[in-house]
C-alpha cells in the first residue's frame, strides 16, 4: 500500500512541478523584490509568508491548468510526452481535484489581504487561465505568460500600500520583457514539434533572428532596471547589480551561439541568477545600506 501511495504522491509532485523549482524561483524573485520595494525594507512576516505560499500555489495551479488543456498535444512533443497526465498515470479527475485544492489555497491566502489586492488577484487569475490557449491563437503566448508571472509585482504593492505606483509598473514592464526573453529560450526546446502541431510561440515568430531578438529583449530589460534604480534613487550597489544582470545576459547569448537544445536550456536555467541578482540588489538598497548608514 505505501509504495503505491508514495508513487502517486510523486506523480502529483511532477504534475505541480514541485520536482522542478526553476519556474517557482523565476516567479518568486521579482515578487519578493517588489515586496521589499513596497515596504522600504523587510516586509511584515505575515505578508512575506502569504506571498511565498501564494506564489508556490499559483505557479503549481498554472502548471496543472496547462497540462490539463494540453494533455492531447503533449503526447506528440518529445519533452512533454511522459508527463503523468499525458500518459494516464494521473486521471483527469485527479488533476482537477488538485487544481481545485490549489485554487482554494490561493483564495484563502488572498482573502487575508486587502480588497484592492483581491481585485488585482482576479485579473491575475484570468490571465493565468487563458494563457494555455494563447499558443493556439497567437505567436506571442510568451507575452501573456510574462504578464501572468509578473502579476505578483502590482499585487505586492497593492497589499503593502493599497495603491500601485508608477515604479511598480516599471518593474512589471522590466519583468515582462525579461520573461518573454527567457521563455523564448525555453520555447526553442519545442520549436520543431510545435511547428508540426501548429502550436505558436515567439521562438517560431522570430525565426532565424531568434538570437538577436532575445538579445534585444534582454537589452530592454537591462535599460528598464537602470531606469527603475534611478527612479527609486538607488545607488552604486544596485547599478552594479544591473551590470551583473547584463553580464548574465551576455553569458546566455554566449551559450546559445550554437543552436542546440541543451544550450538553450542552460541559458534558460541561468535566469534563476538574474532574478536572484535583482532581489539581492533591492535588499541591499532597501535593507542593508540603511542599517549601515
Amino acid at each position: 500500500m505505501f509504495p503505491i501511495k508514495n508513487k502517486k504522491l510523486g506523480l502529483y509532485t511532477q504534475l505541480m512541478r514541485f520536482d522542478r523549482p526553476v519556474g517557482t524561483l523565476l516567479l518568486l524573485w521579482p515578487t519578493l523584490g517588489a515586496l521589499w520595494m513596497a515596504n522600504k525594507g523587510l516586509p511584515p512576516t505575515s505578508l512575506l509568508l502569504i506571498f511565498i505560499m501564494g506564489t508556490i500555489a499559483t505557479r503549481a495551479a498554472g502548471c496543472v491548468i496547462n497540462d490539463f488543456i494540453d494533455r492531447k498535444y503533449d503526447r506528440h512533443v518529445q519533452r512533454t510526452r511522459n508527463r503523468p497526465l499525458t500518459t494516464g498515470a494521473i486521471t483527469e479527475f485527479e488533476a482537477l481535484a488538485i487544481l481545485a485544492l490549489l485554487c482554494t489555497i490561493s483564495l484563502i491566502l488572498v482573502s487575508l489581504l486587502n480588497r484592492f489586492t483581491l481585485f488585482f488577484s482576479l485579473g491575475g487569475a484570468f490571465i493565468a487561465a487563458v494563457y494555455p490557449f494563447m499558443k493556439r491563437w497567437t505567436y506571442m503566448p510568451q507575452v501573456v505568460l510574462g504578464a501572468a508571472f509578473s502579476w505578483g509585482i502590482p499585487m505586492a504593492f497593492a497589499a503593502s500600500q493599497n495603491t500601485v505606483p508608477a515604479v511598480a509598473w516599471l518593474l512589471f514592464t522590466a519583468s515582462l520583457l525579461w520573461i518573454i526573453a527567457y521563455d523564448t529560450l525555453y520555447a526553442m526546446l519545442d520549436r520543431d514539434d510545435d511547428l508540426k502541431l501548429g502550436i505558436k510561440s515567439t521562438a517560431i515568430l522570430f525565426g532565424d533572428v531568434v538570437r538577436p531578438a532575445i538579445a534585444g529583449l534582454q537589452l530592454a530589460t537591462t535599460v528598464c532596471f537602470f531606469i527603475l534604480g534611478h527612479n527609486l534613487k538607488y545607488g552604486t550597489f544596485f547599478n552594479i547589480t544591473v551590470l551583473i544582470i547584463a553580464g548574465l545576459f551576455i553569458y546566455q547569448q554566449h551559450l546559445i551561439r550554437s543552436p542546440k537544445k541543451p544550450q538553450y536550456f542552460a541559458a534558460f536555467n541561468n535566469n534563476i541568477w538574474v532574478g536572484f541578482a535583482l532581489f539581492t540588489g533591492v535588499v541591499l538598497e532597501e535593507s542593508i545600506l540603511p542599517l549601515l548608514g
